[in-house]
């Protein structure tokens, strides 16, 4: 028997159907990469304190609008010790951002040291079998480029050049890399939710403009690491969301001129696409139709412009394909379920954000399949570059999940519909657990996504059990051991 994406009346779901040839000989596609995901400014420390490089939180941390981010989890001094737990779990690749802060903290001064720290993490990575995934902008940069740095005409000239440098020092120990991290939630989180600096409300314009330069700056870092390699995998990944606009769109922009279509016809085509993406997702809702609605009526006019900046870059590239693989992170998915009435409840009281904690996220492992399914773009491979599960910890208690969720559950039923969109026909090649351990969770340390804890009262020590008492990291690797040697009974 094997794992399959199967349609039924509810919609794609994971079934056993049979199968005549031996599962080890088709289970993962040669190359298969198992691995963890983080991001500097989450895992290393030593940001925003006196004497310290400062990002674009720097503000927001010295006003007390969020925790300090502190040590983090101390991985700048401790990289040895975490990536000896990575490669001890059975994992071949590891997920780490190059902070543009720590490098260039003030405007063209290069701080060499952190260039060669760097370069010493990405051979320790090598060392213990590591392919590192290297992501050239994760939700941060420096400073001096200001809070709305993504809003600004010269910020694609600017990332390009940022890329140049870094990539130019460090394209000896990786080939593999994300230009931006979600392009998607980092418009959203700073100009219609207000989570990010610089904090604005409803800004459904300058989300859209925002995004724009962001996929400008993306084509352009892609011909920048390919002039320094020939040979890269250069993608961007998007979060996974259930309107067009706010995920799928960037793909179709990034892959429209190697489908054979012009800039006239782009518009057009984008509608037909956003059609055919509604038909692959269940039926949305009411509030999920208002959402739709309400954002494509500003999207469609900018990203789908033949004027906008975005499609200019595309069609004057000297690629006419400037994403290499599909890279996907996957939560929860449909917009209308972030969504809640003012004090809810949740794990440890109530609610008066109008909106749902990442501790409440709805779990959906068949999504996934879905979402893969979507997502897939002819002749380009896709990887999961995110996928993990929230609990809450505050003051040092651990909140159970209201759903009863547990993370080895999680990722078994997750790599479950990873097999099955294999099956499928998906050409799935990467799976990255967010993340290795608790870390500093956008402006606080409550939200919990680590495989192993981390016990902050007592010196940030990394312990061998999750945050809710769980081995998560034996049940990864557990897990990966098995699907490598062709056993999908572990996931039953």
């Amino acid at each position: 028997m094997e794992l399959r994406a199967v349609q039924g009346p509810g919609g794609l779901t994971i079934a056993k159907v049979a199968s005549w040839a031996p599962v080890s000989e088709q289970l993962l596609p040669e190359g298969f990469r198992f691995g963890v995901a983080t991001a500097g400014f989450q895992i290393e420390g030593g940001f925003n304190g006196p004497g310290e490089p400062a990002n674009n939180w720097s503000m927001w941390e010295a006003s007390g609008r969020v925790e300090p981010s502190g040590m983090a989890i101390g991985f700048w001094d401790r990289y040895e010790e975490q990536l000896d737990r990575v490669a001890a779990m059975g994992c071949d690749s590891f997920r780490l951002s190059v902070e543009w802060a720590r490098v260039e903290p003030e405007e063209g001064k290069i701080d060499e040291t952190a260039i060669d720290h760097y370069r010493a993490i990405l051979a320790a990575c090598r060392e213990r079998g590591l392919e590192p995934l290297v992501t050239l902008h994760h939700f941060t940069h420096p400073s001096w480029l200001g809070e709305t740095f993504w809003l600004r005409p010269d910020s694609p000239l600017r990332f390009s050049g940022w890329v140049d440098l870094i990539v130019g020092r460090i394209a000896d120990l990786c080939d593999s890399w994300v230009t931006i991290n979600e392009i998607n939630a980092l418009a959203m989180g700073s100009y219609l939710f207000g989570i990010f600096p610089p904090g604005r409300l409803g800004c459904i314009g300058e989300m859209a403009a925002a995004m724009e330069h962001m996929v400008t700056a993306h084509v352009k870092a892609y011909e920048v690491v390919h002039g320094h390699q020939s040979h890269a995998t250069v993608g961007t990944n998007t979060a996974c969301v259930s309107v067009f606009e706010l995920d799928r769109v960037i793909n179709e922009l990034l892959t429209a001129r190697s489908q054979g279509v012009d800039r006239e016809g782009l518009g057009a085509w984008l509608s037909e696409r956003r059609r055919r993406w509604y038909d692959r997702l269940p039926a949305p809702g009411k509030a999920e139709s208002l959402i739709r609605s309400a954002v494509e009526a500003v999207f469609h006019r900018r990203l789908g412009s033949p004027t906008s900046p975005a499609v200019e870059a595309v069609y004057s590239s000297s690629y006419d394909l400037t994403l290499d693989v599909v890279q996907l992170d996957y939560y929860d998915p449909v917009a209308s379920h972030h969504i809640r009435y003012p004090g809810h409840r949740s794990a440890g009281g109530r609610v008066l954000r109008p909106a749902r904690m990442l501790w409440d996220d709805v779990v959906d492992p068949q999504g996934l399949v879905t979402y893969s399914m979507a997502n897939a773009v002819d002749r380009v491979p896709v990887w999961v570059v995110e996928n993990g599960l929230c609990n809450r910890v505050k003051r040092g208690r651990s909140y159970p999940r209201g759903d009863g969720w547990d993370r080895p559950r999680y990722i078994k039923e997750n790599l479950a519909a990873v097999v099955a969109a294999i099956r499928s026909g998906v050409p799935l090649g990467a799976y990255f657990h967010w993340t290795l351990a608790d870390n500093y969770e956008w402006g606080s340390y409550e939200p919990r996504f680590g495989l192993l804890g981390v016990d902050r009262e007592r010196g940030c020590r990394l312990k061998e059990l999750d945050s809710m008492g769980q081995d998560s990291a034996g049940a990864y690797g557990s897990l990966i051991a098995s699907l490598r040697r062709g056993d999908t009974s572990v996931l039953d």
